[in-house]
């Protein structure tokens, strides 16, 4: 996986490059066809800072997550958390529409198969 770091009006440091670092190797534990992730981190006007994380998967559109905040390695660190929730949901809806769990297979199987009684008028 590949891991691109932008800082946009400061400097990154290698503290900041590791903690980020650190923080998206784990991204494919959530969804493995994360080939790529960009981070940009930027800083406002005053003492905001904001981080932008986009992760590129295969097949599907890429993942985006925001957060900005006066603390930057909290900013990260929420983003990552955005962005693990995003990827874990995504994960799940692409189970979801695969085929059912044995079981379902077969109760669905069952219930075409067996002739459901007709009721009978009352005159």
């Amino acid at each position: 996986m590949i891991v691109t770091i932008t800082g946009k009006h400061m400097d990154i440091t290698d503290a900041i490059r590791e903690h980020i670092e650190e923080k998206a190797a784990k991204l494919p534990r959530y969804f493995n066809s994360v080939s790529q992730v960009q981070v940009i981190v930027e800083k406002s006007s005053g003492v905001t800072q904001s981080v932008e994380i986009i992760a590129s998967v295969e097949h599907c559109e890429d993942v985006v997550a925001h957060e900005s905040g006066e603390d930057l390695y909290a900013c990260i660190d929420l983003a990552i958390h955005k962005m693990e929730r995003q990827l874990r949901k995504r994960k799940e809806k692409q189970r979801d529409n695969k085929h059912g769990t044995p079981a379902e297979r077969e109760r669905l199987a069952e219930k075409m198969q067996s002739p459901e009684p007709e009721e009978e008028e009352i005159a």
